[in-house]
């Protein structure tokens, strides 16, 4: 078995298909993690994902979360401690209303094949 350590970087690795800041975490062959982070006042675009699953947890900041699949829609308020499930193919655009960075620690189930796995979606905001 093969271990994986890898710290943060303190600048972005890349911009997500949503706008938001990424900081690239450890993966593995069945999953990846990623820190999201969204400056304040921002509004991510609305996407969806072709094949990946998310789970997200919020660990800084404040805003609200649009989601929606065939079976179900809300809005959701953001804060720390939160934690979300973005199934495949849902929708989802999410806000920063506060004044601080909003931030999250996400896992890509399976691991994130490229910024092609995302397309734009019609969002609420």
């Amino acid at each position: 078995m093969n271990f994986v350590t890898r710290m943060r970087n303190k600048s972005p690795d890349a911009l997500a298909p949503d706008g938001s800041e990424v900081r690239v975490l450890a993966s593995t062959m069945r999953g990846s993690m990623a820190e999201f982070l969204l400056p304040p006042g921002k509004i991510s675009l609305a996407v969806a994902h072709h094949t990946v699953e998310e789970v997200w947890c919020f660990t800084a900041g404040q805003g609200q979360l649009w989601r929606k699949n065939e079976k179900a829609e809300e809005i959701v308020e953001i804060h720390p401690g939160l934690s979300i499930s973005i199934p495949t193919q849902t929708h989802f655009q999410f806000r920063n209303d506060g004044t601080e960075n909003l931030v999250a620690i996400g896992t890509t189930m399976p691991p994130w094949s490229g910024p092609e796995e995302a397309f734009q979606v019609e969002g609420i905001w």
